[in-house]
């Protein structure tokens, strides 16, 4: 099993980043490639997934990211392409603050899972995530609510409430934020 990863980020794409690593270019799937530059210096904790057709490379900068989607992974019926696409939608401490908290409605209109989808990993995984005392996920509700109302699609504001730095806090600050975000 690869673990970690050091090298040079050769390229980036929509799937991932390309890495090079003692000469070979090795497609890492991330969940923000976006946050990655040519030429830029990484370490990244991985996880390798095994499957008929072949394996894929999944890779994280914090551990904590790869213990989420690791945790995600351990849900029957969510795969890694699953895992990665719900830390994709929004960030990995409102995701774990909403698991903790049973909050079934934020991962279903801002992270865009199913009901039953979300209630399932609700259920599994929530005894096993240790969460820090937060509002955020009640937030963004909102704040993913009022984007909707202001006439953003779904999508776009699923992606903008994702695009919001954790250190902005108080709705207000987070919808501002949001709203200056590209759709």
């Amino acid at each position: 099993m690869i673990r970690e990863i050091r090298g040079t980020v050769l390229s980036v794409e929509p799937a991932g980043i390309v890495v090079d690593i003692a000469g070979w270019g090795v497609l890492v799937a991330v969940p923000s490639p976006d946050a990655f530059s040519p030429d830029e210096q990484v370490t990244l904790k991985t996880h390798l997934a095994v499957k008929q057709d072949g394996m894929d490379l999944y890779g994280f900068k914090d551990p904590k990211d790869l213990r989420f989607f690791e945790l995600c992974l351990s849900v029957s019926g969510v795969g890694p392409k699953t895992a990665l696409s719900i830390l994709r939608r929004a960030p990995r401490e409102n995701l774990e603050a909403a698991i903790g908290k049973r909050d079934v409605q934020y991962l279903t209109r801002v992270v865009g899972l199913g009901k039953k989808a979300a209630e399932k990993l609700v259920v599994e995984i929530s005894e096993k995530i240790s969460v820090m005392e937060s509002s955020d996920s009640g937030e963004d509700a909102e704040v993913f609510d009022t984007l909707v109302a202001l006439g953003y699609t779904e999508r776009e504001a699923r992606k903008a409430v994702g695009a919001i730095p954790s250190s902005v806090e108080g709705k207000e600050a987070r919808l501002k934020s949001a709203l200056s975000i590209q759709p």
